[in-house]
């Protein structure tokens, strides 16, 4: 497992659909090492801290592997490193690999998975076609996030390494499968609505699926 990539950027303004967003899906790869904050990293930002950032949307990563899947959907569209919006591209692990609260290090950093992405309207600006939304998440390739648990330094080239995994093995293509409602397992959906590493707004979600379901 590898760190292919380290992608930063501020959030900037741009024009959209006829009016002006403030966005910070706009991120380039940088050589040096980067310092890895409890909120983001060191010259990265979010416009919209309601629904982007925080301890535990710290680091949004995304599989390199999945950049050939893209090519193959949009042949005519440049996929530069880092045009998913993520602050990691990664080799050696993809969604149906990790679960959630699984521990790792990378560099000095000390991270841990919390859940998928669920991308938003801003994803369709930076790709300058709205339709790219949902195709993301019919894709089920929606990368992850970490939590940073040990502020430190990282850098492209670095490996990934697994610190412990997490017992209740409960992937991050599980949560985004019980989301979609691909999969229909009332017992995941339960064991979901208690995971601790979970942050709570998608264990509320999954309560509330969780009881719904009872009440039938």
């Amino acid at each position: 497992m590898k760190l292919i990539s380290v992608n930063i950027g501020l959030p900037r303004e741009v024009a959209w659909k006829g009016k002006t967003v403030s966005t910070g899906i706009f991120k380039e790869p940088v050589s040096d090492r980067v310092m890895v904050r409890l909120l983001n990293l060191d010259g990265d930002g979010q416009a919209d801290l309601t629904v982007h950032g925080g301890a535990d949307k710290a680091v949004y990563v995304y599989p390199f592997e999945h950049y050939d899947y893209w090519r193959g959907e949009l042949p005519d569209t440049e996929l530069p490193l880092g045009i998913f919006g993520e602050n990691f591209t990664i080799a050696g692990l993809r969604e149906e690999d990790v679960n959630i609260g699984d521990r790792f290090q990378i560099g000095t950093v000390k991270l841990m998975v919390t859940q998928p992405r669920l991308p938003c309207y801003k994803l369709g600006i930076r790709f300058g076609r709205p339709d790219i939304v949902k195709r993301f998440l019919a894709s089920r390739r929606t990368g992850f996030y970490f939590r940073v648990l040990q502020e430190g330094e990282v850098g492209a080239g670095d490996t990934l390494e697994l610190v412990s995994r997490d017992d209740n093995n409960i992937t991050v293509a599980n949560i985004t499968q019980l989301y979609t409602r691909e999969q229909n397992n009332p017992e995941l959906l339960h064991q979901a609505a208690q995971l601790e590493a979970l942050p709570k707004s998608w264990r509320d979600y999954f309560q509330e699926q969780s009881r719904r379901q009872d009440v039938k």
